[in-house]
């Protein structure tokens, strides 16, 4: 009973947090959007005034009043530059590059100030590694936060802790910001040996042709920085133009990869192994296509492909 009790509060909560503070790639801190409260220090400090004040007035010792009224001075003196330490203070989101899964998401941030000097502000997630910085006024000043990651798909890290207790350590004023980062995630690759030339279809697995030194295929014309040994210098002197002579050499044949090549136990080391032999084929530079349920994708090589084939493996099954 209890624990549903909280499970209920805690829905209420996010659910007034996020109408309060809604998610975007940029935020500005202001009143309604920081929290400020006692540490255990000023909550400390705090006690013991009340106990001075108490024996002030039971003794009327005038020295024990101005130790209270100077320090409760402080006290919401403290407060208030706590709170403007944060408030003003802008954040923007920067963009994100895919990880595998296992590895630590790199999350960009730039902390602009408009107005005044903004300094150890803390931020972090719950579970990861916190970063101070101090921001000069006027100016921004970029970090980059990492954020672990556990499960293949998009990674949404949730809100982002910002908090200072800065001057007197009294206060700490926080806020709970969600800057909207979306970190593609794909699946940890799997070490396996490449399966055997599969095709899949007509005409698939065949041999690819590339320019090289061994087959002659034909003319094409002259391109700036063409080798003068492969100039058609018979068609030149009969007035045909220059041309150059293209020559051929096979290549590897095209590979596909396939979710019934995979072995495996369940779907995510399968779907680990097809990234591991992608990240193989691709370093040796060979063609290679994918089939998965919903998703084909012709042979080809290169930074562009990987990265299709990548993120296909990564959304494979994901709803969102």
């Amino acid at each position: 009973m209890i624990s549903r009790l909280a499970g209920q509060s805690s829905a209420l909560f996010q659910r007034w947090l996020t109408r309060r503070i809604p998610a975007s790639s940029q935020v500005v801190l202001n009143h309604r959007r920081i929290f400020i409260m006692p540490t255990r220090a000023g909550m400390g400090l705090l006690l013991l005034l009340v106990i001075m004040l108490i024996g002030a007035i039971n003794y009327q010792n005038s020295l024990i009043y101005v130790v209270v009224f100077t320090l409760g001075s402080l006290f919401w003196v403290g407060l208030h530059h706590t709170y403007r330490n944060l408030a003003g203070l802008e954040l923007h989101a920067s963009g994100s590059q895919p990880v595998f899964s296992g590895e630590e998401a790199s999350l960009g941030i730039a902390l602009v100030s408009a107005r005044r000097e903004h300094q150890a502000i803390v931020l972090g997630w719950p579970g990861s590694a916190r970063r101070q910085v101090d921001v000069p006024a006027g100016l921004s000043t970029t970090l980059t936060l990492y954020h672990p990651t556990e499960r293949r798909g998009w990674l949404r890290p949730g809100r982002l802790r910002v908090e200072t207790r800065f001057p007197l350590g009294w206060f700490v004023a926080w806020s709970l910001v969600d800057l909207d980062w979306q970190v593609l995630v794909y699946p940890r690759p799997v070490a396996a040996p490449l399966p055997g030339l599969a095709a899949a279809g007509e005409g698939l697995g065949e041999h690819w042709l590339a320019e090289g030194v061994d087959d002659f295929q034909g003319l094409r014309n002259y391109r700036p920085g063409d080798s003068r040994r492969r100039l058609d210098w018979r068609a030149w002197s009969r007035g045909q133009g220059l041309h150059s002579k293209i020559f051929a050499e096979p290549q590897h044949e095209s590979q596909w990869l396939t979710l019934e090549q995979a072995p495996g136990p369940t779907l995510e080391h399968q779907l680990g192994c097809l990234t591991g032999w992608i990240l193989q084929l691709e370093q040796r530079q060979q063609p290679y296509g994918l089939i998965i349920p919903g998703t084909r994708l012709a042979p080809a090589t290169g930074a562009a492909h990987r990265d299709n084939c990548l993120r296909a493996l990564a959304l494979y099954g994901r709803t969102a």
